[in-house]
């Protein structure tokens, strides 16, 4: 018997009952998700339907939501067992390989399978058919299980509901005969360039590419070599390391297109932070270039050679060299093994001498334009594929220290010290005060050291950093204005000292009007729905700002959106509707 695919418009023009009933299945044992989303048709795409589904369960009790995680089944549980698991779930854990453990691994799932029910009192909930739809492994599995075991309650019940839509996500695909044919190349691209990590982390299996290394040379040749299989016209590395591919318009007077994003990583990182903003116009190029389609305007990829700062203290010294701020003094900068970076630089075969040549006219350019993932929580937990970035926060960090006394600690009285550890956890506690006062400001203590602490001497010293950011430039100037007040007001209250040394200042970098709305009809066009957003991240898109006009689409993240963190990830899905949204940019835009 020959299964009919399901159509939108069947769906739409469907009776209640009949629609009902071509959704079955999707969550189990639970039609009553569907019931209510389909109060919403006519569904304008089929993103749209995955989020008036997810809505339905947003919106439900949390009585209700609870019982649709209980109707769930263990993995590789007693229904598995027993064979009474749903067609849908029998198929997903088989192809997870949950139908072939071996006996230790059997006993080790159904192990955290009673510890889990025993601390949360539900099952726990995997789409074990993960970010791809090609299924988890088993071990993946069993390190996310024993990972969200030590997760908090409330939290364990919402990543069960955000595994629950990620599954009925899944399951409608199959149902529309559905493949997100791009999602799938962007994200298997971003694995393989997760092949190349720095010597002392590639042994642990760990992800980290630094400045001009071997594995960031690497990196960078894997994009030449993918950028001339997509159809870019020109492709080279320029005098910093950026990979720069062109795909060219009709006329060669035409104005350019700037986007892209960077390829190095920070330390044990992640594997979508900078570099599905360089792979999803890749493969909007592929596309185009497959299609014989040219712009009327040139369009130029740039993968940046460095925006994290963690080889050198050169934040930003791709996109930065771009807009004529490559400093100099930079080339003298030593790493951790005392290789200076004009060493490295002529070592990778760059010419120094021309990168005063890479500064870009901005008349030539229509805008910069960039694709990001989240990096953050909001996305996930309002269960939306894509956000449109309002503005990139502005940024003050700095280096500080408290000087107090060092005494003893068993004969120095409580009210006779001078304690600069103390003193810095107070104004800690103001930090995280002032800055939720604000609503969208953030500020963190992320570095925090006592020099020559002893279990037994009352700190004398204490080290750390602010890091200080909020939408606009009077927002953030006030946030840190606060803080160093309350500094100096502790510190004088304790009788101890202080210095303070700015690092770093970035101005905000609100999103260009016309090319923010550019992002908006984009979202609009696909069905999705549109949710606004300020970025707390920097990113590239903030040094192109300084010469000509930016903005910027988030993509959800998995994970709660964590970023900087092995646990990054995102689904090909949602990768497809970045790749669908930029397509929509650039076909409806434009040369002036």
């Amino acid at each position: 018997m020959t299964t009919v695919t399901l159509t939108l418009d069947r769906l739409n023009i469907a009776t209640h009952a009949e629609a009902l009933q071509l959704l079955d299945g999707l969550y189990e044992h639970s039609p009553w998700v569907a019931a209510q989303a389909l109060a919403a048709r006519p569904f304008k795409s089929l993103t749209d339907l995955k989020y008036q589904l997810a809505l339905a369960l947003q919106n439900a009790s949390k009585e209700a939501q609870l019982q649709l995680i209980q109707a769930h089944p263990e993995l590789a549980g007693k229904a598995m067992v027993s064979q009474s698991l749903t067609a849908e779930s029998s198929n997903e854990q088989n192809k997870a390989g949950l139908t072939q453990c071996t006996p230790q691994e059997f006993a080790v799932i159904q192990q955290l399978n009673s510890d889990y029910n025993a601390r949360f009192g539900f099952p726990f909930i995997l789409a074990v058919r993960g970010p791809r739809g090609l299924g988890l492994n088993k071990q993946q599995i069993i390190e996310t299980f024993s990972r969200r075991l030590l997760g908090h309650p409330e939290f364990e019940r919402q990543e069960c509901l955000r595994n629950i839509n990620r599954i009925a996500e899944i399951r409608l695909n199959d149902k529309f005969g559905y493949e997100p044919v791009l999602g799938h190349l962007v994200w298997d691209w971003q694995e393989e360039l997760s092949a190349f990590s720095d010597p002392g982390y590639a042994e642990k299996g760990q992800l980290t590419v630094t400045y001009l290394t071997e594995a960031h040379r690497a990196c960078a040749q894997f994009i030449v070599q993918h950028m001339h299989d997509c159809g870019f016209d020109e492709v080279r590395i320029d005098a910093v390391g950026n990979v720069v591919g062109r795909y060219l318009a009709a006329t060669p007077t035409a104005k350019t297109l700037m986007t892209g994003s960077h390829y190095d990583t920070v330390r044990n990182g992640g594997k979508y932070d900078g570099r599905l903003g360089i792979f999803s116009p890749m493969a909007c190029v592929r596309e185009l270039h497959r299609q014989q389609k040219r712009l009327p305007f040139h369009f130029e990829v740039v993968a940046f050679a460095e925006e994290e700062g963690q080889r050198y203290k050169a934040t930003f010294l791709g996109s930065g060299a771009l807009i004529g701020d490559f400093k100099p003094e930079w080339l003298d900068q030593q790493d951790a093994d005392g290789i200076k970076m004009r060493d490295a630089m002529a070592h990778a075969g760059l010419a120094i001498e021309d990168i005063p040549n890479l500064q870009r006219n901005p008349a030539d350019y229509l805008g910069f334009v960039e694709v990001h993932i989240e990096q953050g929580p909001v996305l996930n937990e309002l269960d939306m594929p894509l956000g449109i970035v309002t503005s990139i926060n502005g940024s003050v960090r700095m280096q500080c220290e408290i000087i107090g006394t060092a005494s003893h600690a068993g004969t120095t009285p409580m009210n006779r010290r001078a304690d600069a550890a103390v003193a810095l956890a107070e104004l800690a506690l103001y930090v995280e005060q002032r800055a939720l006062k604000d609503g969208d400001s953030v500020a963190t203590i992320g570095m925090l050291q006592v020099p020559n602490g002893s279990v037994n001497v009352v700190p004398g010293r204490c080290l750390f950093s602010l890091d200080m950011r909020a939408p606009n430039n009077a927002q953030r100037d006030a946030l840190v204005a606060d803080i160093l007040s309350e500094l100096k007001r502790i510190c004088e209250r304790r009788g101890v000292q202080y210095k303070t040394e700015e690092t770093m200042r970035a101005a905000a970098a609100p999103s260009a009007p016309a090319w923010q709305a550019r992002w908006e009809a984009a979202v609009n066009a696909l069905g999705a729905p549109l949710y606004r957003m300020t970025s707390g991240a920097g990113h590239d898109a903030m040094k192109l700002h300084e010469v000509m006009p930016q903005a910027m689409l988030f993509v959800r993240g998995q994970n709660s959106g964590i970023s900087h963190n092995p646990l990054e990830s995102s689904t090909s899905d949602d990768m497809q509707l970045a790749v669908d949204a930029f397509m929509h940019l650039l076909t409806h835009l434009e040369s002036n």
